[in-house]
């Protein structure tokens, strides 16, 4: 476990050196060590960077506050957003690491679209699991075919699939090139997101190499 100025945190060296880096996002009440076997799975070999979220709800870690389940405080999204963006810069300086693909749940997932929308030059991709859309009235983002997945739940009590369809529209208005696929599942993630994830990471990597 690393700490810095911002955020406490692991990284964990690559294994392979042309596997992408991956930004992990817990969910509410995780931590830095939630998504470690997830991103290994997904992309094995790969430089895995994983904060802990600042903002605490009844003693669990978040990435930003919200007002009640779904409602979310949109100035303190706006401003995680931003500082999550300047801990990724700084730690790819730190460590030595390209833009990275951010892989993120539920909330982590929340605060990953929103970096998306603004500063989308510290990412090289998203993996959305369970994501809704964070910002009513996002910035206008340019993101020039930035690659995105999203991972919805036809019976997520959380996440209305119909808001992950706003939130895929919402990125390709923008510009993102949006993979969005609705899983027979709930909240929790299932051995098919992992596939799924998988293939993906795979296929966005060998385009870009």
């Amino acid at each position: 476990m690393t700490e810095t100025a911002s955020f406490v945190y692991r990284f964990e060296k690559a294994g392979k050196v042309d596997a992408p880096p991956l930004l992990l996002l817990h969910g509410t009440g995780g931590d830095e060590n939630d998504l470690l076997q997830l991103g290994a799975m997904i992309s094995p070999g790969s430089a895995l960077l994983s904060p802990r979220g600042r903002v605490l709800e009844h003693g669990m870690p978040r990435f930003f506050r919200r007002l009640a389940e779904g409602v979310f405080d949109e100035q303190d999204v706006r401003k995680r957003a931003l500082e999550l963006g300047a801990f990724v810069e700084d730690a790819g300086r730190r460590h030595g690491i390209a833009a990275p693909v951010a892989v993120g749940f539920s909330n982590g997932a929340n605060i990953a679209a929103a970096l998306v929308l603004m500063k989308p030059e510290v990412l090289a991709g998203a993996v959305l699991l369970r994501a809704m859309v964070p910002l009513s009235d996002p910035p206008k983002a340019k993101l020039d075919g930035k690659p995105v997945l999203i991972l919805s739940g036809q019976a997520d009590p959380i996440v209305p699939a119909s808001n992950a369809a706003r939130l895929s529209a919402m990125l390709a208005d923008a510009g993102a090139k949006v993979t969005l696929t609705t899983l027979p599942a709930g909240h929790q993630l299932s051995q098919a997101d992992v596939d799924l994830a998988r293939d993906w990471i795979a296929s966005v990597d060998a385009q870009v190499a």
